[in-house]
Parts: structure tokens; C-alpha cells; sequence
């Protein structure tokens, strides 16, 4: 694409504002800043689009929300009237021109005869999720991103399971997309018109409560809550974003009577003034959460990020300080918490089955199998989590009781197909409560689950590479290890080489090759021979390659070791 050709075009669309022409006009002697907006369209993928906020081809505006939305609405009417009258449930976040987009998406898919449920206000993501199983709607859009930085907005979509996009459907949105014009081809009524002709229909308490009920179903064990609640205290941050109401609201109803929400971050704001990055995976982000909980002697902080499919949380230590759980961490308690709750009040399905994705530790397998359970791994994404546990679920194979990536996403029950932070955090106080019954802190918990099961360790390395020359260095870096696989990483040798883009599994020792379940993704991933495995994948959502080191040890020093070894070679990784 002739980028400065498509500039052209966009500054001479009468579609633009006169401030979106001046932002245009602003760069006109910028040709590296005009290249990183328009050498090409985002890549429309299985999650949709996510990008930068500023007039370009390549970036998050209306008018790339409505070029989108105009190629999904093409895949909805193929599936018939039927499939248009089913319609589309639309949801948004915190951000800074959230609502604006899905109001947009909204007038696209209205123009083109398909009805709309567009929530009132910003929701999170896992009752869009909901809405679209909920209301038998046949997709979903959800303008989002997650946990990004403030300059950052996206456009996540759904089909007709509440689970984000199936390969074939984005793959047919992207080619459609490669069809029309950004600025001829988009039909678009006004809002208020399809709000009045009723093909914009308005969601709100309603939808609330009839999510909140699915939630609370998943309770196990109210009644040790009850025994703790007058005593028992903790702090929650929705980080300025969509857990706000109904975090609080389910562990109110939980039974919950001292919850301390952080006031500052209750405040709903899309450039996030109280944090550097609104992502619960970075622990400065709870210092206002740490400070309160301090000065009420609060032993539980819990967080959900901007969107609320995502949780994270910090407990307190013997010392009085407090200490970060990994999401692998996490997991495996929750994993291990609710087996033990479901056996103590016999819910405990037959087949029991836990999910996971590959980049998770090999801990929440050992908790599984050794309670009779079965685990089985997906790739990285919710989508293929959903697509496993329906598969299972429809074959007999086995009933989910939980899913999760260590990137702080927990699923639980099966009224939702993504993360759930909402859920998640009911399920998570639950069990602090529970074991604040018996004595302990999670932080006590979770040194008896490495004395169980064994001391696992594990640590994700990001490798940022921004901009135009970042895609491409990622995809040298790539190529490189993919062509020329190291014989050894810190001086270990690599056993077994797995590509998960072909599915072949090669032995390092013999050369022999074969073949395994999973195939398709641009994954690679060194099996040592000392029992690590390091895994190397660009991210799906953000410029940058992340490296996973899964490792054990005879003891939590000797795992430590094992990743600081690791990561001296993930350090020395260059294109």
C-alpha cells in the first residue's frame, strides 16, 4: 500500500472533522509518523482490533470502528434474516472514546437491518459475553482494550457461543474487509433514528441482575463466609474501569460486610490518573490498594482491570507486608480451593475436567490429576479455552469446572465464554475466607499447595518491540529461532522442539519427528533436559514476543535459580 497515497485520500474524505483534518494536517512533514499510520489497515484477527487512538488507517477511530463494523455486519446478513433479527449485543469499557465507538458500531449494524442490544453505560466484558448467550444473539461486539495503556482502545467481537471470534469467521470479516471502502462502502443510520425505529434496543438493570444470578450460583460455601464476615477484610480497586458496581454488589451479597474500595480508583476514568498501566499483572498498580489495606489491617486485596475479565490479587505475609500472587499462583489455588469446596458440598461433577492454556504452569495439571481430575491445554486465548470445554461438554468427555490462563483470566460455570473477572472475584474472596477460617492467608495456602504438590516456578518475559521496524523484528526473531532451533539454552540442553504453527515435535537427541494434537498458532517452545520448558510466541494484542519460563525445583531457592538461568539466555535474545 502507498501510504502517502492513502493519506491523501483520508485528508480529502468530507468524513473527516475539521479536527481529525487538522491531526492529518499536523504530520504532512512527518513521512515516518505518516508511514506508521498508513502503510496498511490493523490486522483484523480472531481478537479483533487493537491499536493506538489518532486519525490512520492503522489506528483506533470512528472511522476504522465503522469500516469493521461494516465487514462484520456483512458476515451476520449471510447468516440470513434469521441471523440479523438474533442481531448483536454491544458492550464498552472505560476508555477514552468507548462509548462513542460502540454508538457507532451500533449505527453500522442498525444500517444494515440488524438489531442491536447496546448496553447504557460501560459493562464488563464477561455480560457481554453473557448477553450474547443470554439473548441468543447471533454475535457481539465489545470495544475494549483490556489492560492496554491509556492511548489504546480495541474491538473485540463474538459469534453466536459468547466466545470471541472463530478463525474462519475473522478470517472471512478480514477478507471482507480487504473488499469494501473505508469511506464508500459503510451504511450508517443515526443513533437516535434506530433507537426510535427499534432496531437499537438499550440494556441495563435488567441484564445486570439477570448476570448477577449466574454469578452467584457459582457460591460453594456461604456459610464459612458468614462465620468470618464480621471479622474478616479486605480492599478491592476496579482501576478506574468496568468492575466499579458489580464486584462490590456480588461480594455484598456474597455475605461480605468490610470491603474497602479504593475511592480514588472507583472514580471512572479512561486515562487512568492513579496508575502508570491499569493492568493487575503490574504490582505498583495496588499501591493505593496496599495503603488502605494497611490502615485497616485488611489481610486480601483483590483488582480487576479497565474491563473487568481480568483479576489480580495480593495477600498479607507474616512480616505484615504483601506479597503479589502470579496468576499461575492464583489459579492453582483457586484450581485447588474449588475441588476441595465441590467435594466437601458433593457438586463435584462426574469427569471432572480442568482447562489450561500451554503457556500455564504444569502445577495446576499436577493439582488436577492428583484429585482425580482430568486437565487438558489450548492455546493462549479464551476462544479456544471455550471451544475445548463445549467440545468436552458435548462429547461427554468431561464437565469443566474451571479455565484459566496465567495472565490473570479465571472462567468458571458456563454462562460465559471469556474471562471473567466478576466471577472470578467471588470465587477468589470465597476462598480467602475459607482458609482465613481455618487460621491461614493465602500466602500460607500457597506455600502447603508447593509442599503437596512440588515447588513450580514460573516467569514471562516481554520483549517490546514498537512500530513498523517492531513488527518486523519480531517476525525475524521468529523465523530465526523457528529455522536454526538453539541445541542448548544456558548451557542446558533443549530435548524436545515443539512448532505449534505445523504441530511438529522434534527430539533434539535423535532427530526423529512427529506429529501432536495442536497446530496452527506461531508458537515454539524448548523442552530442556531438565524437566523447563521455555515457550516463545509474539503477542496476539500488543508489539511485543513473549518468552515463558515453566520450571520446578527440589525447593523454591532451587526453581528460582532455574528461572534466573533462563533468563540470562531470554536477555542475550536479539533479531
Amino acid at each position: 500500500m502507498d501510504f502517502k497515497k492513502e493519506y491523501e485520500k483520508w485528508l480529502a474524505s468530507p468524513a473527516l472533522s475539521a479536527e481529525e483534518r487538522a491531526e492529518l494536517e499536523a504530520i504532512q512533514n512527518d513521512p515516518k509518523e505518516m508511514e506508521g499510520r498508513f502503510y496498511g489497515p490493523l490486522e483484523f484477527g480472531t481478537a479483533g482490533l487493537r491499536g493506538t487512538m489518532c486519525v490512520g488507517l492503522h489506528n483506533m477511530n470512528i472511522h476504522v470502528i465503522r469500516w469493521a463494523t461494516q465487514g462484520f455486519a456483512d458476515i451476520i446478513a449471510a447468516e440470513g434474516e434469521e441471523g440479523k433479527r438474533r442481531g448483536v449485543a454491544i458492550c464498552m469499557d472505560c476508555r477514552n472514546h468507548s462509548m462513542d465507538f460502540a454508538r457507532a458500531a451500533a449505527e453500522v449494524c442498525a444500517a444494515n437491518g440488524i438489531h442491536v442490544r447496546i448496553f447504557e453505560s460501560l459493562r464488563p466484558t464477561p455480560e457481554l459475553s453473557f448477553a450474547v448467550r443470554e439473548y441468543h444473539c447471533q454475535a457481539g461486539i465489545n470495544v475494549t482494550a483490556s489492560h492496554n495503556p491509556k492511548e489504546y482502545n480495541g474491538y473485540k467481537v463474538y459469534w453466536e457461543d459468547g466466545a470471541q471470534l472463530p478463525p474462519q469467521h475473522a478470517d472471512a470479516v478480514a477478507k471482507r474487509l480487504g473488499e469494501i471502502d473505508l469511506f464508500q462502502d459503510v451504511k450508517r443510520v443515526e443513533y437516535d433514528e434506530g433507537v426510535r425505529s427499534g432496531l437499537i434496543e438499550v440494556l441495563g438493570a435488567e441484564t445486570d441482575e439477570r448476570f448477577l444470578s449466574h454469578v452467584m450460583a457459582q457460591v460453594n460455601d456461604k456459610e464459612t463466609v458468614a462465620k468470618v464476615a464480621d471479622t474478616f477484610k479486605m480492599v478491592y480497586t476496579p482501576f478506574h474501569g468496568t468492575g466499579h458496581k458489580l464486584i462490590p454488589e456480588a461480594l455484598k451479597r456474597l455475605g461480605m460486610k468490610h470491603v474497602l474500595c479504593v475511592p480514588e480508583q472507583m472514580v471512572i476514568d479512561g486515562n487512568f490518573p492513579t496508575v502508570v498501566s491499569p493492568n493487575p499483572e503490574n504490582p505498583e498498580g495496588f499501591a493505593l490498594a496496599v495503603e488502605l489495606a494497611k490502615a485497616n489491617n485488611a489481610d486480601f486485596i483483590l483488582g480487576s482491570d479497565p474491563d473487568a475479565d481480568r483479576v489480580g490479587i495480593m495477600v498479607r505475609t507474616k512480616d505484615g507486608s504483601f506479597q503479589v500472587l502470579t496468576g499461575n499462583q492464583t489459579g492453582v489455588l483457586l484450581l485447588d480451593y474449588l475441588i476441595g469446596a465441590m467435594k466437601r458440598a458433593g457438586t463435584l461433577p462426574e469427569k471432572a475436567t480442568a482447562l489450561k492454556t500451554i503457556v500455564t504452569t504444569e502445577m495446576a495439571r499436577k493439582v488436577a490429576e492428583v484429585n482425580g481430575l482430568q486437565c487438558f491445554d489450548t492455546f493462549t486465548g479464551f476462544k479456544f479455552l471455550a471451544q475445548k470445554k463445549d467440545q468436552l461438554e458435548a462429547s461427554g468427555e468431561g464437565n469443566v469446572i474451571m479455565s484459566y490462563e496465567e495472565s490473570y483470566g479465571y472462567m468458571l460455570g458456563s454462562f460465559v465464554r471469556d474471562k471473567d473477572a466478576v466471577t472470578a472475584s467471588l470465587a477468589l474472596t470465597e476462598m480467602a475466607a475459607w482458609y482465613a477460617a481455618q487460621g491461614l492467608t493465602l500466602a500460607d495456602a500457597l506455600e502447603s499447595l508447593y509442599e503437596k504438590y512440588g515447588y513450580y516456578a514460573e516467569q514471562t518475559h516481554n520483549l517490546v518491540m514498537p512500530g513498523l521496524d517492531g513488527l518486523k523484528d519480531m517476525a525475524k526473531l521468529m523465523k530465526q529461532l523457528r529455522e536454526n532451533p538453539p541445541a542448548e539454552l544456558s548451557g542446558v540442553k533443549t530435548a524436545v522442539f515443539k512448532d505449534y504453527l505445523d504441530g511438529s515435535v522434534t527430539d533434539c537427541s535423535s532427530g526423529a519427528k512427529s506429529t501432536m494434537e495442536l497446530s496452527g498458532s506461531n508458537v515454539l517452545r524448548f523442552e530442556m533436559s531438565d524437566g523447563t520448558s521455555v515457550i516463545v510466541r509474539p503477542s496476539g494484542t500488543e508489539p511485543k514476543i513473549k518468552v515463558y519460563v515453566l520450571t520446578q525445583g527440589k525447593d523454591a531457592a532451587d526453581a528460582q535459580v532455574n528461572l534466573t538461568k533462563y533468563g540470562q539466555w531470554v536477555a542475550g535474545l536479539k533479531p
